[in-house]
């Protein structure tokens, strides 16, 4: 599914960034593009990146 119309950027795109350490939506940004435009998508960035941390295993 298609995340952020501007740049081209899908879920897995941005699943992508959080995995390789991007924890913000300004950090997502940085990484691929998406919500770097007009910020539509930065509350489904931001929802992306609070459902990885909730899978990731406690430390």
């Amino acid at each position: 599914m298609y995340v952020c119309l501007c740049v081209g950027a899908t879920n897995q795109t941005v699943s992508d960034a959080v995995a390789q350490g991007a924890s913000t939506s300004k950090e997502v940004a940085a990484a691929c593009g998406a919500g770097a435009d007009c910020g539509r998508c930065r509350r489904t960035l931001r929802a992306i990146i609070a459902a990885s941390c909730k899978l990731e295993p406690a430390s």
